[in-house]
C-alpha cells in the first residue's frame, strides 16, 4: 500500500496569486508606507533632542571639570592659571577640552580675577577664575544661554 500525505495548507509567507504572480496589494503597501511615516514623525523630533541634550551633558560636564582643575591649580599654587594651556602643561588636564555647541576648544570664555587696587596691571597678568562656553544663543530644551552654564 502507498502512503499519501495529506495536502498541506498554505504557508504564512506564500503571498496572493493574482495572474500568475506574486506580490504585494496596492492596499499591503500604503498600510506599511503610512506606518513608516508615523514612526519616523514622531521619531526624528526624539532622536533630534536626544543628540541635543547629550551635547549640553558633555558642555556641562566639561565646564564642571575644568572649574574643578582651576580650583585645584589654585590650592595647590596659591594662584589662578594665567591660560588654559597652563593647566595643561602642569598636568592638571590631559587636553583642553571640547565645546560640543561651538565644535571647537578654543571659543571657552574665561573670566579673570579682579585687579589689584593699587598700581599697574596687565590684564593678561590676572588669573583665570571662571570658564563659560563661548556659544552664542539659548538651549531649545532649558532656554538658558550657553555663555550662562
Amino acid at each position: 500500500m502507498i502512503y499519501i500525505p495529506p495536502p498541506m495548507e498554505k504557508h504564512w509567507t506564500e503571498h496572493i496569486i493574482m495572474n500568475g504572480k506574486k506580490g504585494f496589494t496596492l492596499i499591503e503597501l500604503m498600510v506599511v508606507l503610512t506606518i513608516i511615516g508615523i514612526l519616523l514623525i514622531v521619531g526624528v523630533p526624539q532622536y533630534k533632542n536626544s543628540i541635543l541634550k547629550s551635547k549640553e551633558t558633555v558642555l556641562k560636564e566639561n565646564l564642571f571639570l575644568m572649574r574643578k582643575m582651576i580650583n585645584q591649580f589654585h590650592l595647590d599654587k596659591k594662584k589662578y592659571p594665567k591660560t588654559l594651556q597652563e593647566l595643561v602643561d602642569e598636568k592638571y588636564l590631559r587636553e583642553i577640552p571640547y565645546d560640543p555647541i561651538t565644535k571647537s576648544n578654543k571659543t571657552w570664555k574665561i573670566t579673570r580675577e579682579e585687579p589689584p587696587e593699587d598700581g599697574e596691571f596687565y590684564e593678561e597678568d590676572l588669573g583665570i577664575v571662571d570658564v563659560h562656553s563661548g556659544a552664542e544663543g539659548n538651549s531649545k530644551l532649558t532656554g538658558k544661554p550657553y555663555n550662562k552654564y
